[in-house]
């Protein structure tokens, strides 16, 4: 069960992004090279960024459509019956091999992972002017830019050759602070610019921003960069002042660590 919130004002949302068929393990430490690790519990799921921030804004919003592609394969159905399980409303995109990924999540919950195959990537849209908040994680150039129609786009530089071809304006660009592959300097039309650091917190236009304590023991940390997102996202989206979507963001952020895998304590609106 999720840590709640208070009930939200209402701003419908979506996700542009991603889909991964994740399969993790818990291991006693992750082994360096030459080792063995060993396991004692293991789960699969579909995951990945689109799958982890759509879920997020549903428990936020009370509802979240999902622009995604899957692969024509026995992983893409599995995935789709799965992401249709968690209560995102999916629209989906089928060609080529679903991706797939492999996590391996330590005693103190780091995890490890390595992705293996292409990247996914929505090609088309249909009108989004009916969003009051998309956040785009993965997609192709002509999808950020009918995305561009919502009243709110967020996005995150994972992306960023797309960002820069797709050549939008944007109202947030969040990611994280300490991984090279979100690195981000300069050459983007966007407003706000949110760089995580984790357990510090992070900046928000080089003004930092304090972390928030989770309400329990961490046991895999496996999207919390992508709840944080979508936690950011959807605040700002409604309207929130910086500070207090911040710390929103910090506090889904914080939540979703506390559970095994990213769905089941990520942060929920009470009803």
């Amino acid at each position: 069960m999720g840590t709640n919130v208070q009930p939200c004002r209402i701003v419908r949302c979506a996700v542009v992004g991603h889909v991964e068929w994740v399969e993790s393990v818990l291991v006693d430490r992750a082994p360096g090279a030459g080792q063995i690790a060993h396991g004692t519990a293991d789960w699969s799921e579909p995951a990945g960024g689109g799958t982890v921030a759509a879920a997020q804004l549903l428990k936020l919003a009370g509802a979240c459509d999902f622009f995604t592609a899957l692969g024509e394969d026995e992983l893409g159905r599995r995935s789709a019956a799965r992401i249709a399980e968690l209560g995102i409303a999916a629209d989906i995109e089928w060609f080529g091999s679903t991706r797939r990924a492999f996590v391996q999540v330590d005693a103190n919950g780091e995890r490890t992972i390595t992705t293996v195959g292409a990247k996914l990537r929505r090609r088309r849209l249909p009108s989004m002017d009916v969003y009051g908040a998309v956040f785009f994680v993965a997609g192709e150039p002509d999808a950020l830019r009918a995305a561009r129609a919502a009243r709110f786009l967020s996005a995150t530089p994972r992306e960023l050759p797309t960002l820069l071809e797709g050549g939008v304006h944007l109202d947030l660009l969040v990611g994280s602070g300490t991984d090279p592959g979100e690195r981000y300097e300069e050459g983007l039309d966007v407003a706000l610019v949110v760089r995580t650091e984790g357990v510090r917190g992070g900046t928000a236009d080089g003004h930092r921003y304090e972390p928030a304590a989770p309400q329990g023991p961490i046991v895999d940390t496996y999207g919390a960069g992508d709840s944080f997102a979508a936690g950011l996202t959807f605040a700002l989206g409604r309207g929130d002042a910086l500070d207090d979507a911040l710390a929103l963001a910090a506090r889904a952020g914080a939540a979703v660590i506390t559970g095994k895998g990213p769905y089941t304590a990520q942060l929920v609106a009470a009803g």
